[in-house]
């Protein structure tokens, strides 16, 4: 896989998984796939310290640019994860869905 497609976006998935770039590249990113017309909603995920750039990434999105979206719904959980070590963790995890408000129209 080259550079190119590694920065294109997923348009067969509405999932962005949130990690350790700033929260601006997942706010173009959500605003990317709910403005191609191809998805109403965008889920986006997070483990562990990521879970604070996703929180801010879908903040940033509804308050500031898409402000015709909403938190649709928030899912924390915990996963064990294996280091490499062999041992077992529990690492938070959060999904948080953003949709596209839905006007009187429709």
């Amino acid at each position: 896989m080259t550079k190119d497609e590694k920065k294109k976006i997923d348009t067969d998935s509405n999932i962005i998984y949130v990690g350790n770039k700033p929260p601006m590249n997942y706010v173009t990113a959500i605003m990317a796939l709910l403005n191609s017309g191809n998805f109403t909603e965008v889920v986006l995920k997070a483990r562990g310290n990521a879970i604070s750039r996703a929180v801010d990434a879908a903040e940033i999105t509804h308050n500031r640019f898409l402000t015709n979206t909403e938190v649709k719904h928030i899912d924390i959980g915990t996963e064990v994860v294996t280091n490499e070590d062999g041992r077992k963790s529990n690492v938070s995890s959060i999904e948080i869905c953003l949709a596209m408000k839905k006007t009187e129209k429709e």
